[in-house]
C-alpha cells in the first residue's frame, strides 16, 4: 500500500486525503491541533472543517510533522499560499529524498510573484519534474461527501502525472493529466480574484447578467496572463480554467465568492474576514496577480478593480462604474 502525507488537515487537505485513501493508499494528515488529530483517529471525522463527514479508516492524523511524512512516496501540501515558504523551510529536511511533492494550493506569492510550484522548487531544491499541481472545480465538502468531481494533475513529467492520476482515481473522483503547470496554477490563482468580483456583484444585487460578464471577461484576463507566461491556451477551456472558475464563482461553498458577497453587502475587510472564517486566497493573491500582470504588460481590469476595493481605494459602487466605463472594443479570445 502506497504511503502518502498531506500537510495539512484543513477542509481541502482532508478531502483530498479521503480521495487518496478511497483509491487505496494509506494517508497521514498533519495538523497542529491535538484535539483534531484525536478526533480523526478515534472518530474518523474532522469536526472543525468537515463536520458530519465520515473519513476512511486509512486516513490517520498526527501533530508530528516528521511522523506524517516519514516513508511517504508523495507529499501533498495544502496550506495558505502566503505561509508556504516559511513552512517549507521547516519541512524540507523531513521530506523523503525521492518523494513527489504535490501542491493543492491556489495562489501567487506576495513579493516574488511566484506560483506555488515555483516556491516549492525554490525552497526545497526538488526538481520540477517531481513537483506537481492538482487543480480543478473541487469544492472541498462536495468531494468529501463523494459527489462526482474531476481535476487536472499537472507536472512537467507526464510519467509523474500519470502515476498521481492512478493514485487519485476513484468512482467519484476523475483526474486528468497535463504537462501545463503554468496554465493550471494561473487558472487556480486568478479564479479566486474573479470570484471576489462575482461575490461583490452578488452582494450588490447586480444580477445574473453582471455575473456572466465577470466570469467570461475574467476568463479572458486569466488567458491573457497565461499566454504571456507561456501557458497552453487550451488549458483555460478545461478543468483548471473555466471549470474551476465556474465552480468558484457560482457556489455558496466558495470562500472567495462568499468573501466578495460580504464586501458587496457593506462589510469592512476585517468584518468580511471574520465572517468568512477560512482563508479566501484571492484576498492575499489579488495584488500579486496584478503586479505579475503589470510586469508582463497584461491588462487585467477586473483584477485591478478588486485590488482597489480590497485596499480601500474604490468603493463597491465605484468598482462597478469603473468597469462599465471602460472604452468599448472588439471581443476576441484573450482580448
Amino acid at each position: 500500500m502506497t504511503r502518502l502525507a498531506v500537510l495539512s488537515a484543513g477542509s481541502w487537505g482532508t478531502s483530498m486525503g479521503a480521495v487518496l485513501a478511497d483509491a487505496g493508499s494509506q494517508v497521514a494528515l498533519h495538523t497542529r491541533r491535538p484535539e483534531l488529530a484525536e478526533a480523526i483517529n478515534s472518530r474518523h471525522e474532522n469536526p472543525r472543517y468537515l463536520p458530519g463527514v465520515s473519513l476512511p479508516e486509512q486516513v490517520t492524523a498526527t501533530t508530528d510533522e516528521s511522523e506524517a511524512v516519514c516513508g511517504a512516496e508523495v507529499v501533498l501540501v495544502s496550506i495558505p499560499a502566503q505561509t508556504l515558504r516559511a513552512n517549507l523551510t521547516r519541512w524540507t529536511p523531513l521530506i523523503p529524498e525521492d518523494a513527489i511533492v504535490v501542491s493543492l494550493m491556489k495562489g501567487i506569492e506576495s513579493g516574488t510573484g511566484m506560483r506555488m510550484s515555483q516556491v516549492i522548487t525554490d525552497v526545497t531544491g526538488i526538481p520540477c519534474d517531481r513537483v506537481a499541481v492538482l487543480s480543478g472545480p473541487n469544492l472541498a465538502r462536495e468531494v468529501a461527501v463523494r459527489q462526482p468531481a474531476a481535476s487536472a494533475i499537472a507536472c512537467t513529467s507526464s510519467a509523474v502525472a500519470t502515476r498521481l492520476q492512478a493514485l487519485a482515481q476513484t468512482p467519484y473522483f476523475r483526474p486528468y493529466t497535463t504537462t501545463d503547470v503554468i496554465g493550471c496554477e494561473l487558472g487556480g490563482a486568478v479564479k479566486n480574484v474573479i470570484a471576489l468580483a462575482v461575490g461583490l456583484s452578488a452582494g450588490m444585487r447586480l444580477g445574473d447578467n453582471a455575473r456572466a460578464v465577470l466570469i467570461t471577461r475574467g476568463l479572458a484576463e486569466t488567458a491573457r496572463l497565461g499566454l504571456a507566461l507561456g501557458a497552453d491556451p487550451l488549458t483555460f477551456s478545461g478543468l483548471a480554467g473555466v471549470g474551476d472558475l465556474m465552480a468558484t464563482c457560482s457556489s455558496p461553498l466558495s470562500r472567495n465568492r462568499t468573501f466578495g458577497e460580504h464586501l458587496g453587502r457593506g462589510l469592512t475587510l476585517a468584518q468580511a474576514t471574520a465572517a468568512t472564517s477560512q482563508t479566501a486566497e484571492g484576498v492575499k493573491s489579488a495584488e500579486s496577480v496584478l503586479r505579475l500582470a503589470r510586469r508582463h504588460g497584461v491588462d487585467m481590469p477586473i483584477t485591478e478593480v478588486v485590488v482597489g476595493v480590497l485596499h480601500g481605494r474604490l468603493t463597491t459602487g465605484q468598482a462597478a462604474t469603473r468597469l462599465m466605463e471602460r472604452p468599448p472594443g472588439a471581443e476576441r479570445y484573450a482580448a
